[in-house]
């Protein structure tokens, strides 16, 4: 199948300063794709150029086939949800939702049908007559959703639209956008420096870095083989341990990190005894107890700092020589570490490998 949005070999500058460089990437129709990075990555600046806010000053944009790399925006088949959601304050619900429609000519009858199925959609039918003002946060979020939704375009784009709303209503909204995109069959494609959000939503993450795409992938995959440091660190709180490659066996590599031989899961890497690499260990997958557990990597730590954080407790454990670990415990298992010397464990495949030279990223 045909990829509904194609960039190839795209470059933005801006004078000297490179926004997006060599960008080659292709998305598929029906797919929640996100781009996700820190500010000034370059993933509004692509998402602009789809949209036709900003030309590429090199490569080329397909949209359904057809290049658009030099149309004007409303002669693509695209909308934008912003930030601030940009609805007319005169016009009612309905009337904003309908707009769009309007402009393109379509019948009066198709019009009201249209209106009337995207309010049930997101339950709003007896907001139909209020005008923004008299909305809620999250009301006026799915009213500029409708809106952009109405026309039918092939991808719609949304700019950090939850970025304004209070964290709780950013968690329901989340849900909320991946429900409406599965419903509708839409193609959306989001932009965030939101870790939790691109992972909560998405089909696939594009981590973009200083304009490149770093990796890209589904959610599990990229959280757990991540392909380099920046990917595992933006990703969530992550252990990175420099570490050298001391054998290979089964599938598994040994490597010695801090005076402690460890058996990993290398995944995509093939490693080399006397290879420097970084071992990617989440938090979560580290056992805190009291006794020696029963796992494939375990060694004796001290317990330097505990932080209750509600659902569970974030510790951090020197092991030998002053490096530390960090944990994440539930609260079930803290009553067994009442004393500070604790042992921690994880098992190989908790771990995977990423070459040194990928660390620096």
């Amino acid at each position: 199948m045909e990829p509904v949005v194609q960039f190839e070999n795209v470059r933005k500058s801006f004078g000297s300063f490179v926004a997006v460089d060599n960008l080659n990437l292709n998305i598929e129709r029906g797919k929640f794709v996100t781009l996700l990075g820190p500010s000034g990555c370059g993933k509004s600046t692509t998402l602009r150029m789809l949209g036709g806010f900003e030309t590429p000053t090199s490569g080329r944009i397909l949209l359904s086939g057809r290049d658009v790399t030099r149309v004007p925006p409303n002669r693509r088949n695209v909308n934008i949800v912003f930030q601030d959601y940009a609805l007319f304050p005169h016009m009612t619900v309905a009337k904003n939702i309908a707009f769009g429609l309007e402009l393109k000519g379509v019948d009066n009858r198709q019009i009201q049908k249209r209106v009337s199925e995207l309010l049930e959609l997101v339950q709003l039918q007896e907001f139909a007559g209020r005008l923004p003002s008299e909305l809620s946060g999250g009301q006026r979020q799915r009213v500029a959703l409708m809106r952009a939704l109405a026309p039918d375009p092939d991808v719609l784009l949304l700019d950090e639209p939850l970025s304004a709303l209070d964290a709780k209503l950013r968690q329901t909204m989340q849900v909320e956008l991946k429900a409406i995109q599965e419903q509708t069959g839409k193609t959306f494609m989001f932009v965030t420096h939101d870790q939790e959000e691109a992972l909560t939503m998405s089909d696939t993450i594009v981590v973009m870095n200083n304009g490149r795409i770093e990796q890209m992938g589904d959610p599990a995959t990229l959280y757990n083989r991540p392909g380099s440091a920046f990917v595992a660190t933006f990703l969530g709180e992550t252990n990175l341990l420099r570490s050298d490659v001391v054998g290979t066996e089964a599938g598994e590599a040994a490597v010695r990190w801090n005076g402690v031989t460890i058996k990993t899961s290398p995944g995509a890497l093939s490693p080399n005894p006397g290879d420097a690499i970084y071992v990617v260990l989440r938090p979560e997958a580290i056992q805190c107890s009291a006794h020696e557990p029963s796992v494939a990597n375990r060694v004796q730590g001290r317990i330097r700092q505990r932080v209750f954080k509600g659902n569970h407790t974030s510790l951090k454990v020197e092991i030998g020589d002053g490096h530390l670990l960090n944990a994440l415990v539930h609260p079930s298992e803290m009553e067994g570490l009442r004393r500070d010397d604790i042992w921690v464990g994880w098992p190989s495949e908790a771990t995977t490998l990423i070459p040194s030279r990928n660390a620096a990223s």
